[in-house]
């Protein structure tokens, strides 16, 4: 169903497609060109010869351009550099090691997310740049929450992009959750606050509010979720309770400057990673956790309702290494 504040608007609801293969494939799938990559390169390398000074520096090169960034690559190949390594020309023994090295770097980071049941309703601010996937990972999102039992309201918040609104519509309807919209150019601050209102009326258990994404504009659009935080911490002063960034992963290492600029203008709480399928850039989020150390909550790895996972530090870089 959709509450609309300012103005009427019905829109048949979408139909999300079924789920064709389990998530562990999907994840496997989503990071094959990274882990050919990876697995390739390495091969390579150990055709040539043993994995020495020479060779380790190739293999810091490898991970560099597979966007695991310049600490993180320099990190794995020095804990490589031991004398077990420098004599192996096995790549299924680098790749063990290599993928136990990804996985302590990562593992502190990966936090499912979760809510405060304290919090009635645990209101969760979502941004991003437009592209990023923000609008549907806000649905997979209220669809994981609803799963667990939770009631859920989202609010569409980027007023100035018709196509985002309908966008969360067409979520809400596919996960039976309210959706607050209000006309075409509203102020998202009041429209967030009346939303809230709303909710905590309705004892809703979560808020998610989808926010513009315009960074081109980037000192409006900070003012603007500056502005929606000040505008809620009048009904609640601790709100919002989580602020989550959804990142593309196929920008790489441009991740990080989106990170920063987020940051400045918000408490990003959490990460959500997506369109990890298609990208050969999935060794962004090694380089992230070992940057900023931010929880990353969730990977996306398609557009069906049932592509967002929690982040599972060890499935993920075992996958991206490309070992099962």
């Amino acid at each position: 169903m959709t509450y609309i504040i300012g103005q009427d608007q019905n829109d048949p609801p979408e139909e999300s497609a079924p789920a064709k293969v389990g998530w562990a494939a999907r994840l496997k799938q989503g990071l094959a060109k990274t882990s050919s990559k990876l697995s390739g390169g390495i091969a390579d390398l150990l055709t040539k010869s043993e994995l020495d000074d020479a060779a380790l520096g190739e293999l810091e090169e490898l991970l560099i351009t597979a966007d695991l960034g310049v600490k993180s690559s320099a990190r794995l190949s020095s804990a490589l550099a031991t004398q077990r390594f420098k004599s192996t020309r096995d790549p299924a023994d680098v790749l063990a090691a290599l993928a136990a090295e990804v996985e302590e770097i990562i593992a502190p980071v990966a936090v499912p997310f979760s809510v405060d049941p304290t919090n009635r309703p645990h209101v969760v601010l979502v941004c991003g740049v437009n592209g990023s996937g923000k609008t549907t990972s806000i649905g997979k999102l209220a669809k994981n929450l609803k799963s667990q039992g939770k009631s859920v309201m989202m609010v569409a918040a980027d007023t100035f992009r018709a196509a985002a609104v309908e966008q969360l519509k067409v979520w809400g309807e596919r996960t039976d959750t309210p959706v607050i919209t209000a006309a075409a150019g509203a102020d998202a601050a009041g429209l967030a606050f009346d939303a809230l209102t709303r909710a905590r009326g309705e004892n809703v258990d979560v808020l998610l509010i989808d926010t513009a994404g315009r960074l081109q504009n980037k000192s409006d659009l900070m003012a603007e979720l500056e502005k929606i935080i000040r505008v809620i911490r009048k009904i609640d002063d601790a709100a919002p309770h989580d602020c989550l960034l959804v990142l593309d992963a196929t920008v790489g290492q441009n991740a990080h400057s989106q990170v920063e600029i987020f940051k400045n203008a918000v408490d990003v709480s959490g990460l959500l990673l997506t369109k990890l399928d298609g990208s050969a850039r999935g060794g962004v989020v090694v380089s992230l956790a070992e940057r900023f150390g931010l929880p990353v909550h969730a990977v996306g790895v398609g557009e069906g309702i049932d592509d967002m996972h929690p982040f599972e530090a060890k499935a993920f870089a075992r996958n991206l290494v490309g070992l099962t």
